[in-house]
């Protein structure tokens, strides 16, 4: 919206040339009013104007992770932690946000069922060829206090300079189809004998 910022706004809005943009105010939110408010003007003379508004890299929060849910009609729940989670195809998966200041976004997904001890070198076996030759998603395995094994799935980004709503549905929808088709890949490795008919 390079046409509308700077001098050329105030100008244009018939404003004196001091009311342009200036340095950010050091409020008490850290939010700059005069930049908040040209945003807002910017906003609504694009639309006025027929011209398309671009969305702009926001930070990651859990509340967006949430309402993307809501408008994908997904089901999902907050657990004793304040994590996101869901059940997708029957696998279980959560929407964790590291980091200082909550910017990584990583989903995680853990199969279904769990496998023995005995067959934790050819679990590893197709993690390890799965992740030589995929990008998405890491896969590994953690080994619990029961000698039982849990298959994980992990996408992890880095959105420190924020992201916009489309870029955080693909990424949500990456690390959800990317894990089911690992989890997938896992089944036909080891069939549900549930699932078999006798």
């Amino acid at each position: 919206m390079g046409f509308f910022r700077d001098r050329r706004l105030s100008r244009w809005l018939g404003l004196p040339p001091e009311s342009g943009r200036r340095a950010p105010d050091d409020g008490a939110d850290g939010v700059d009013e005069h930049d908040e408010l040209h945003q807002q003007v910017t906003g609504l003379l694009a639309r006025e104007l027929g011209a398309q508004v671009v969305d702009t890299p926001r930070p990651v929060t859990t509340e967006r992770i949430a309402q993307w849910f809501a408008r994908n009609d997904f089901s999902y729940f907050v657990d004793s932690d304040g994590d996101l989670g869901g059940l997708w195809r029957g696998r279980l998966f959560y929407f964790f946000l590291f980091g200082e200041e909550s910017e990584i976004l990583q989903v995680r997904g853990q199969w279904n069922r769990e496998v023995t001890i005995e067959r934790l070198e050819e679990v590893l076996d197709a993690c390890n060829e799965w992740n030589a030759d995929r990008i998405w998603p890491k896969a590994y395995v953690r080994v619990r206090d029961n000698g039982m094994i849990h298959v994980i799935t992990e996408v992890a980004t880095d959105l420190e300079h924020g992201v916009t709503d489309d870029q955080l549905n693909q990424l949500l929808f990456c690390g959800l189809s990317t894990g089911s088709m690992f989890f997938d890949a896992i089944d036909e490795l080891y069939p549900d004998p549930a699932g078999i008919a006798p």
